[in-house]
């Protein structure tokens, strides 16, 4: 028999994390726990972390609706995915945990990253802050490794942030560094183009989403004129339905798409969006969402499965003093799912109190 059980848990931020849409403290998540009572260890996590601001699926009855397709999934002992589609939080903690049911562990698809093999390559992030703040990260990052860092950019001044690149590539050509940049929607379609000539300058890899979502003749026009590569992030939000995904991506025709599950439709959704991505020659990687290191897990497991050689965004765990410990490192530029003897569930069992 399938049960469910909902765990309400609060993250906290070492240390604010700016966007161009404003600063995180804390983020609240929902833990779901899918079990088969026949076993005493059948049971799998699933993390709904849906963003407050950017979501398609937060609003103040989200506890309620989770509740209620966690109920659904007792009744029907499958989850019912058409359904689930408008909420792409929900979708991807319930499939998760329904996929780690079925395997019995964290290691939900058996590859070579999830074997301990290989890691998986990733970009360093640097948060928003003032000049002195972000050239620390910048920095620091560097030091460890990173071949591949991204920016956030869009909430200080742009020339300043130009010189924080200026600075990077003083330093280091792209040759050694590739550099991404995330404007989160802060450009408006009349500054866009003279922001990405500027910016393209630099010899960075790609910018994501220069204006705000929505705009899609605006974004199209801009993708025909860019010198810099565009990659579409917030723009899939809400996009749910295939024949809506291919009509946004035929129109704007981006050289880039950025697949987030907690945002973009779940596992299943994501991958949609991945599938037509590579119908119509377009690159993509795979990004997590502020998730603890349980949806972490769960999104590098599913990446994994891809092979994609261009770094991905992952890694974001290590910003939380109160993350769910999972056997996740960082070495060097790339993340490492680490082989332990001892049950890691029931260490998760154990902080979670299920």
């Amino acid at each position: 028999m399938l049960k469910t059980r909902i765990i309400p848990y609060t993250l906290h931020f070492k240390r604010p994390a700016g966007t161009s849409r404003g600063v995180y403290h804390d983020h609240k998540i929902w833990y779901v726990v899918a079990a088969d009572t026949s076993r005493p260890e059948g049971w799998g996590i699933g993390e709904c972390a849906p963003l407050f601001d950017l979501s398609c699926d937060y609003d103040e009855n989200y506890e309620d609706r989770l509740s209620y397709f966690c109920q659904k999934l007792e009744q029907d002992g499958k989850l019912d995915i058409e359904a689930l589609r408008p909420y792409p939080s929900i979708l991807f903690g319930l499939e998760t945990a329904m996929r780690q049911l079925e395997q019995g562990s964290f290691r939900l698809w058996d590859t070579p990253f999830a074997r301990g093999e290989k890691g998986i390559p990733i970009n360093g992030l640097i948060w928003m802050g003032d000049y002195e703040y972000m050239l620390e990260q910048i920095e620091s990052k560097l030091q460890q490794g990173f071949r591949c860092v991204k920016l956030k950019i869009g909430a200080i001044n742009f020339e300043q942030e130009l010189d924080l690149l200026r600075y990077i590539r003083k330093h280091y050509g792209a040759d050694r560094i590739t550099l991404r940049v995330d404007a989160n929607g802060a450009f408006s379609p009349g500054d866009a183009p003279d922001k990405l000539k500027r910016l393209a300058e630099l010899d960075l890899h790609s910018i994501e989403q220069p204006i705000r979502a929505g705009q899609w003749n605006d974004m199209s026009g801009l993708v025909k004129v860019t010198p810099l590569p565009i990659a579409l992030d917030e723009e899939l939000i809400g996009v749910n339905q295939p024949e809506e995904k291919k009509r946004l991506l035929e129109t704007i025709k981006p050289q880039y798409i950025i697949l987030k599950p907690t945002l973009h439709g779940g596992i299943i959704g994501a991958t949609e969006w991945i599938e037509l991505a590579r119908s119509m020659d377009i690159g993509w990687w795979i990004t997590s969402a502020l998730e603890s290191n349980i949806g972490l897990n769960a999104i590098a497991q599913w990446c994994s499965t891809y092979n994609n050689p261009l770094p991905q965004g992952l890694g974001t765990g290590a910003l939380y003093t109160n993350n769910i410990e999972m056997p996740l490192f960082i070495q060097g530029d790339c993340l490492w799912y680490e082989i332990k003897t001892k049950n890691e569930k029931r260490k998760v069992k154990n902080i979670l109190h299920f």
